[in-house]
C-alpha cells in the first residue's frame, strides 16, 4: 500500500452498525442494522479500503452476528476495495479464520500487548503487510480487552520494538479522543511515526475535513473516520477528493 489512504470505519456489534464514545459500551450509538449496505455506500463514494472491527470479539462476546456481516462485506467488496479488520483476534485461529474469509488485514491489540512472541508468528506466517498493531492509549498507556482494561505497558515502549517485529502499519487511537468529534490527537500520532518509522493510520476524534487535510499534510499514512461520516460533518467524496 502506498499513498494516502482514507479508511470509513465500520464498528460491529450484535450484527449492526454503531459507534462508541470512547470505546464506552454504555455510551452506544447504532447507526444501521444492514452493514452491507453501509459498506456499499462507502464503495459507491469511491472508497478503497474499509476499516471493520469486531466489537463483540473485543468484549469477549459472541461474534457470529460480526463474522456473518463480515463476510457480506468482503463480497460486496470484491476485486473493488480491501478490508482491513480487527476486535478479538487473540490466538492462532481466530487469525486464520478471518484470514480464509478474504481480508487483507488484520489488526492485533491485545494479543499483541500481551504476547509479542505471537506478534512474530503471524508475521512469519503472513508477512508484515498484513498484520497491523492497534495501539489503543490512555494517559500513555496502552489498554487492551476491548479498552476495558489498563495495561502496565508505555505507548512508546512498546511502539518503538514493533519495526524489529517486521510490522510495517500500526493505528493508533487516543481513547480520550475516539468518537468525541473534538479533533485528532496529530502531535501524538505524529510523533509515534517519528519513533517507530512505520507507516501510521491516525485513528479517534476526525470532526472535519480539515482533520483529513492535516493528517494527510503531516505525512502520515491514513487516517479512519467513524462517527464524522455518520453524523454528516465529513462528506467521504470530498475527503477522498483531497
Amino acid at each position: 500500500m502506498s499513498g494516502f489512504t482514507i479508511y470509513p470505519a465500520i464498528d460491529l456489534r450484535h450484527g449492526e452498525v454503531i459507534r462508541l464514545r470512547q470505546g464506552d459500551p454504555e455510551q452506544q450509538k447504532t447507526y444501521s442494522q444492514d452493514p452491507e449496505a453501509v459498506a456499499q455506500d462507502w464503495l459507491d463514494a469511491g472508497a478503497k479500503w474499509l476499516h471493520v472491527v469486531n466489537l463483540d470479539g473485543a468484549f469477549g462476546e459472541n461474534t457470529g452476528a460480526n463474522l456473518l456481516a463480515l463476510k457480506d462485506i468482503i463480497r460486496i467488496c470484491g476485486h473493488q476495495a480491501q478490508v482491513q479488520f480487527g476486535g478479538g483476534l487473540r490466538d492462532e485461529d481466530a487469525l486464520l479464520s478471518v484470514m480464509s474469509l478474504g481480508i487483507s488485514r488484520a489488526i492485533l491489540g491485545t494479543a499483541a500487548v500481551e504476547d509479542l512472541d505471537f506478534v512474530s508468528r503471524t508475521v512469519q506466517t503472513f508477512s508484515g503487510s498484513r498484520i497491523a498493531i492497534g495501539l489503543d492509549a490512555q494517559d500513555g498507556y496502552l489498554m487492551t480487552r476491548g479498552w476495558q482494561q489498563k495495561s502496565e505497558v508505555r505507548l512508546d515502549d512498546f511502539a518503538r520494538n514493533l519495526a524489529d517485529l517486521g510490522i510495517q502499519t500500526i493505528i493508533y487511537t487516543n481513547i480520550a479522543r475516539d468518537g468525541m468529534g473534538s479533533g485528532i490527537d496529530l502531535d501524538n500520532t505524529v510523533a509515534l511515526a517519528q519513533l517507530t518509522g512505520l507507516q501510521v493510520i491516525a485513528s479517534g476524534g476526525v470532526a472535519s475535513l480539515e482533520d483529513v487535510r492535516a493528517v494527510k499534510n503531516a505525512g502520515l499514512h491514513g487516517v479512519i473516520i467513524g462517527r464524522a461520516l455518520y453524523e454528516g460533518q465529513v462528506d467521504l467524496r470530498e475527503a477522498l477528493a483531497c
